[in-house]
């Protein structure tokens, strides 16, 4: 008894152990998290509530109020809105379909990759160099779609502007989802593949009832990160339009960086915090949905 006692309680001190070895190392990495952005997003929290910095009165969900009632904001979230609605599925299903094609034997595959992967390795600015020679109102396209007897359009000033802005947006991310989605189709079973085209399996079936089960995580990865970079598309949208674009490419991030110029923090804290909001309650659904949809895999 007193053995088993003893080899308890040295069980329990090499467990204590590890797990304070287990902070100790990770303790740099918890620091500069917490440092960089939790107690940053405390701080937002906070200036969302109050009247100023200078003078903080608690002002409850004034800041809020305020702006929903602001036109500018109302537009900015709805553009945001709608491009994220076309783009980030867009940017899925086509580089899911990309990786697919690319799984099978077509001649010149190689090219084919170096192809999607280029974009990858060109800055964002020269990029926006290349759609400003293809979109200019005297640019390669006008020139081209003059040759059929049409008008030219101003692009980044018409409806089309949003569709201008997709298309880089797919262009540029098209290829980085294509080898997540490459290495996830690697690693389905080759001999459940094998199984189901002895059974009489066609292509569509396996796709749906093999392929897409495996790849469940790797599309609500895919998922997210195309959702987490149509926000960051002001990038793009900025360099090509200015501070204050078309109507229809006034986006969320353009809101926030003038209304940060005229330091009005608390109205900037509110959209942060209503941001960081829909953010995670779109992630929560779609792990949700992911952990249902996966969860016979995964067993």
């Amino acid at each position: 008894m007193i053995t088993k006692l003893r080899d308890y309680a040295e069980r329990l001190n090499t467990r204590h152990r590890d797990i304070i070895s287990s902070y100790i190392w990770l303790s740099p990495s918890l620091l500069g998290v917490a440092t960089f952005y939790i107690i940053p997003f405390f701080v937002i929290v906070y200036y969302s509530l109050i009247s100023s910095p200078i003078n903080p009165r608690f002002v409850f969900i004034d800041n809020f109020i305020r702006l929903f009632q602001n036109d500018a904001f109302i537009r900015a979230s709805s553009n945001t809105l709608k491009f994220s609605v076309v783009a980030v599925p867009l940017a899925v299903v086509l580089s899911l379909l990309i990786a697919l094609m690319l799984e099978t034997r077509i001649p010149l595959k190689s090219y084919f990759r170096t192809f999607f992967l280029s974009p990858l390795m060109v800055p964002v600015a020269s990029v926006v160099l290349i759609w400003q020679v293809l979109f200019h109102p005297n640019g390669a396209i006008n020139e081209f779609i003059m040759l059929f007897g049409a008008s030219g359009i101003d692009w980044m000033q018409s409806e089309y502007s949003q569709f201008v802005v997709v298309v880089l947006f797919l262009w540029k991310n098209l290829g980085f989802n294509m080898i997540l989605f490459m290495a996830a189709l690697s690693n389905i079973p080759r001999e459940l593949l094998e199984t189901a085209e002895v059974e009489g399996a066609g292509p569509f079936s396996k796709f749906f009832n093999i392929k897409i089960r495996y790849l469940s995580p790797t599309l609500l990865f895919v998922t997210i990160l195309s959702l987490i970079n149509s926000f960051k598309v002001f990038r793009e949208v900025y360099l090509l339009t200015g501070d204050y674009p078309y109507g229809d490419l006034y986006m969320l991030q353009h809101f926030m960086n003038n209304i940060f110029r005229s330091l009005d923090y608390q109205r900037l804290a509110a959209a942060a915090v209503i941001m960081t909001i829909v953010m995670i309650i779109i992630i929560l659904t779609l792990f949700i949905a992911e952990n249902r949809f996966g969860r016979d895999v995964e067993e």
